[in-house]
C-alpha cells in the first residue's frame, strides 16, 4: 500500500472514530504544502467535557489499533483531557475541550493551511 493510500486510511478512520463518539466541529488541516509544518495533516475536533475528550481520544486509538495496525507515535494531554494530542507521525489528532480550543485558536495559526469541514 502506497503513503498517500496508508495515510488518507487514516485520516479516515480517525474522522470516523470522532464521529462514532460525537466529537463535534472536525477540521483537517493539509499542511503539506506549508515549509517547516510539524506535520502533513492536523485533525481537530471538540468535545464537551473531559470525559468525551477521552472518550473521543480513546475510540481513536482502539479503531486505528484494531482496522489499521497502527499506534501513535507519542501522546499529550490524556492527564486532564482539556486538549489531547495523538502524534501518529504524518497524521496529528488534536481533540480539545471547547474552552481550550478557542484559547489556543489553531486554526488561526495554521490558516494558510488547506482546511476540510467535516458536516456532522
Amino acid at each position: 500500500m502506497n503513503k498517500i493510500t496508508e495515510k488518507q486510511l487514516l485520516i479516515d478512520k480517525v474522522v470516523e472514530a470522532i464521529q462514532d463518539t460525537n466529537g463535534e466541529d472536525i477540521m483537517i488541516f493539509d499542511l503539506s504544502k506549508i515549509e517547516n509544518s510539524a506535520a502533513q495533516t492536523f485533525i481537530i475536533c471538540t468535545g464537551n467535557s473531559n470525559t468525551q475528550v477521552s472518550a473521543i481520544s480513546g475510540n481513536i486509538q482502539k479503531k486505528v489499533r484494531n482496522e489499521l495496525q497502527d499506534r501513535p507515535w507519542h501522546v499529550e494531554g490524556e492527564e486532564n483531557s482539556l486538549w489531547i494530542l495523538l502524534d501518529y507521525v504524518s497524521v496529528v489528532v488534536h481533540v480539545f475541550q471547547r474552552e481550550t480550543r478557542e484559547y489556543y485558536d489553531i486554526e488561526e495559526l495554521w490558516g494558510d493551511a488547506q482546511i476540510t469541514k467535516i458536516e456532522n
